[in-house]
């Protein structure tokens, strides 16, 4: 094995998908929270996190975007995952037998159509390998699980209905932790994602963002979080394209450090062949 990977989740989840599909030689490793896949990765018990940060359809994952600024780990990499949400059951069971469907309840509206079309309850667990192994485990034809193919293999499933959800494009995008940082030019677009804090004067953002603009930066992402509890200490996420050492980038970020109390490079690494 080249090392080993964390996740949340339990085997079969979305995310075990993702270190599949980035670090398909690494050894995979569940937990049960976010901040556990931190504090493993950043303790070495693990070389690499996986971390889900958002999704095409519900937007971004609230509690990563907190916890990334003060993890003190390094983005290395990106993966977009391509979400197919399928109806799990016991081997032999049949579509008309299923009368319940456990996904997590932020799965169940991704395939709301499919389930009331075919009159189907829609039951929410805290985990779609969990409920795919809770699945297993009840052995009964009525109950079934939305999850993915992968879950299904883990636990000894049948599709009974493949890719069901609604929207055909739903994808997840998630961010590769490392306790050290990756900064060399790994590809021709290179994605840089950083932190800052405006200073508290009038027009901090719009002159914050003026050298982004000026010298042709393609800014992707941006987004505020309040922090420790204040409504006027607002942080702010940034995704630009460029390599910091590029330089238009480089003239953007000198002008960003003028108008900020301070700025946070979280990562500089390749864009996934998925984007736009």
């Amino acid at each position: 094995m080249a090392g080993r990977i964390a996740f949340q989740g339990e085997p079969g989840a979305y995310s075990h998908q993702a270190c599949q599909q980035a670090r398909p030689d690494f050894q995979v490793v569940p937990c049960q929270t976010f901040e556990d896949v931190v504090e493993m990765t950043r303790s070495g018990e693990v070389d690499l996190g996986m971390l889900a940060v958002e999704n095409s359809t519900y937007g971004r994952v609230a509690d990563v975007h907190s916890l990334l600024p003060k993890a003190g780990l390094h983005i290395v990499d990106e993966a977009f995952v391509r979400v197919h949400v399928n109806l799990l059951g016991v081997p032999g069971a049949k579509l008309q037998q299923v009368r319940e469907a456990h996904g997590h309840v932020v799965i169940l509206p991704q395939c709301a159509a499919f389930l009331k079309g075919h009159d189907i309850k829609g039951v929410i667990s805290s985990d779609n390998a969990r409920a795919a192994r809770e699945v297993a485990e009840a052995a009964n034809p009525a109950r079934a699980a939305l999850a993915s193919e992968l879950a299904a293999q883990i636990y000894g499933l049948d599709v009974i209905a493949r890719h069901i959800e609604d929207h055909k494009n739903n994808t997840t995008r998630f961010l590769v932790m490392s306790r050290a940082a990756d900064t060399r030019r790994r590809s021709d677009h290179m994605i840089t994602t950083f932190t800052f804090q405006v200073r508290n004067i009038p027009a901090a953002l719009y002159k914050a963002m003026g050298g982004f603009a000026t010298n042709g930066v393609n800014m992707t992402k941006l987004e505020s979080y309040m922090v420790g509890g204040s409504f006027t200490a607002t942080e702010f996420y940034a995704d630009v394209e460029g390599h910091p050492e590029d330089p238009p980038l480089a003239r953007a970020l000198e002008e960003l450090g003028f108008f900020t109390t301070h700025v946070n490079v979280l990562g500089v690494y390749p864009a996934d062949r998925q984007r736009g």
